[in-house]
């Protein structure tokens, strides 16, 4: 093939909407002739075309347009039961519609969720259900652009123009703060893990908005190991600090778990003379003792929400974007009491 030819063949649908200042959708809307495109920006797309010497390739969209009934799904965590919910969630959904779900694990890892999406790709799913591993950059979306192949951002978002299921895990925050402090609480940590992305800083800065607007100390962010089995001999960080909290709300409810057992071995009794929050309130919270109070995000209804979103999609690939946001519900247990009155007001350290 001449140089001249190569070098058209490599010019994509999205390179066209660039130069023509439109969007990749309209772009698209010219090429199929909708009648939804004004003639101005549809002369405008055309003249990029013939600038850029854009080839539309009918047979690569006939093959797009056979469906293989299959959707990815890709999550950065298998172990956490919060993502076992969630996936009978978004199951349930595809399974309505007669198609099987691909599931894989990108570790959260940037390098594995970009392979893991080559072979989803390879495998001609028809969309993916991503919770996007953190660190991941705008250009990710980009390619999937280019790719054709239609997503859903889940639990986590980098592009307000995507659509994206998720959780108000601010308001779940203020619930487990405001309901802390009806109880005499004053001094209120935090406990965290693991990477940096959109649903960690909404917890974050939730736990801090609440606490100010309670007048309260929001710097007490204790991080926690990632792995279970070292959550509980952590359980002593929330006590280094020059302040002694009476409560804790955790990031999830594996951490929760962690330092119930922690809280355990240094002599405290969580819902008495310590309490305990959890997040998520995935089906374990109930088998602890004592129950987990925890704040619930429905992931069940969440990984739903998600399926619709793509089900949607396919259906109408050039609509809006569109975010389903959970509200949140603070299932109140066994594992908060009202602040133990002491002389010093401090719990007591393992012996």
């Amino acid at each position: 093939m001449p140089l001249e030819d190569k070098k058209k063949s490599r010019v994509t649908l999205l390179d066209v909407a660039r130069r023509a200042n439109v969007s990749r959708a309209t772009a698209s809307l010219v090429i199929r002739k909708s009648p939804l495109v004004g003639t101005e920006t549809r002369a405008r797309v055309e003249e990029a075309m013939r600038e850029l010497g854009y080839v539309y390739n009918m047979g690569a969209a006939r093959l797009r347009a056979e469906r293989s009934h299959t959707v990815g799904v890709i999550v950065p965590n298998l172990t956490n039961p919060f993502f076992a919910e969630l996936l009978s969630g978004i199951e349930a959904g595809i399974d309505s519609a007669g198609m099987v779900v691909i599931l894989a694990n990108s570790g959260d890892l940037v390098e594995r969720q970009d392979m893991v999406m080559r072979r989803m790709r390879e495998h001609g799913v028809d969309g993916v259900i991503v919770c996007p591993a953190a660190g991941t950059a705008p250009a990710f979306l980009h390619q999937l652009a280019e790719w054709d192949l239609p997503l859903v951002q889940v639990l986590r978002q980098i592009s307000e123009e995507v659509d994206y299921a998720g959780a108000d895990y601010a308001a779940g925050m203020r619930q487990a703060v405001d309901y802390l402090a009806s109880l005499g609480h004053r001094t209120i940590a935090f406990a965290v893990q693991g990477p940096i992305h959109s649903a960690y800083r909404e917890r974050v800065e939730g736990f801090r908005d609440a606490m100010q607007s309670r007048g309260l100390d929001p710097s007490m962010i204790v991080r926690v190991p990632n792995q279970i089995g070292e959550i509980a001999d952590a359980a002593h960080l929330l006590f280094d600090e020059r302040e002694q909290p009476t409560a804790v709300i955790c990031f999830n409810d594996v951490i929760a778990l962690g330092l119930s057992a922690g809280l355990y071995d240094r002599g405290l009794k969580v819902g008495e003379n310590f309490s305990l929050i959890g997040f998520d309130d995935v089906t374990d919270a109930e088998a602890m003792r004592p129950r987990l109070t925890s704040v619930s995000t429905a992931p069940v209804t969440i990984g739903a929400n998600a399926a619709r979103l793509l089900l949607d999609r396919l259906t109408d690939p050039v609509r809006p974007a569109r975010r389903v946001v959970n509200e949140t519900i603070l299932h109140i247990r066994q594992s908060c009491g009202p602040i133990a009155i002491s002389p010093d007001n401090n719990p007591p350290a393992s012996g």
